[in-house]
């Protein structure tokens, strides 16, 4: 069966047709329209358009978006595109497309991916990680998405960041108005500004990184902060959930060596003589959001 995947996000627009073996047969991407309503629009004319090119039919469609919908009204809620927020996106996208709609949070579809043939792919537990302009998560058991009831489930950059020091107290502003939540610590934003915090420099995480390859300290140990931070908040995860698998997604995880960093620095945190958990990074990088969305429609369909 061939399934049509959309991945929405705040910059492109990608829809893709995959095979049931994952290859991935027909891909159109855009920029991402500035209106609610030509996002509806442009969502429908790349969906045709992938679908005339993957042989046509009816095939099913899923669609991954930033923010989360509510489950009692159907509108998006917590969506940092903004015009998406107070919207029936779902409704108003089978009503364009004419037939169901799978609607998901782009961490959650990140993690689906991973776990159905990616970095996650046969274990029973999965926790998609997103780190990059902001920090989310998905969860994955059983090769089912797992979104909890209010569909509000891996929302752990919204946590406050474990056993903080007393620097740490009560820790930056976050973007939803909490201090000291693991986005406002973990993210990329939030890395570029310890660092310039603690040495004067203002630098972007990949050149603080580029620095820390090249033997500066100063970038070193800053590196070495943002990952004991990201442990600590992880090791939540693993008390809580005791995954088999963590994959690292999004921007940060192109820092070198941080999944075995993390791995590391997790031990200390979790209440076990020892950490089963594997850490590792994704394989299908930014494909992940719309494979994902096209795997909401599970194979046994």
């Amino acid at each position: 069966m061939i399934r049509i995947g959309v991945d929405l996000g705040g910059t492109k627009t990608e829809t893709a047709a995959l095979a049931a073996d994952g290859a991935i047969i027909a891909r159109h991407r855009i920029p991402s329209a500035a209106s609610y309503r030509a996002i509806i629009e442009s969502i429908r004319d790349g969906v045709a358009r992938v679908r005339q090119e993957a042989g046509g039919g009816a095939f099913p469609v899923g669609v991954g978006h930033p923010g989360s919908i509510n489950p009692g009204t159907g509108l998006v809620r917590n969506s940092n595109s903004s015009v998406l927020n107070t919207m029936p996106l779902g409704r108003d996208l089978e009503d364009a497309l004419g037939q169901p709609v799978r609607c998901a949070n782009d961490a959650n579809c990140f993690a689906l991916s991973e776990a159905v043939d990616g970095a996650g792919a046969g274990a029973y537990c999965v926790f998609g990680v997103i780190a990059g302009t902001g920090v989310g998560g998905g969860i994955v058991i059983g090769g089912r998405l797992h979104e909890g009831a209010g569909l509000i489930a891996g929302e752990w950059g919204h946590t406050a960041l474990p056993r903080p020091s007393g620097e740490e107290v009560p820790g930056p502003q976050c973007g939803c108005g909490r201090y000291g939540c693991v986005e406002s610590w973990c993210s990329g934003p939030a890395l570029a500004r310890d660092h310039e915090q603690m040495t004067g420099e203002s630098l972007a995480a990949d050149r603080i990184a580029a620095n820390a390859a090249a033997g500066d300290a100063k970038a070193i140990a800053t590196l070495g902060r943002h990952a004991d931070r990201m442990a600590r908040a992880l090791s939540t995860i693993v008390n809580v959930l005791d995954p088999d698998v963590i994959v690292l997604g999004g921007g940060l995880s192109n820092l070198p060596g941080l999944a075995g960093k993390l791995k590391e620095r997790l031990a200390p945190h979790v209440f076990s003589d020892q950490v089963r958990t594997r850490v590792v990074v994704n394989r299908h990088g930014d494909s992940s959001g719309v494979r994902g969305a096209a795997w909401l429609w599970p194979l046994d369909r």
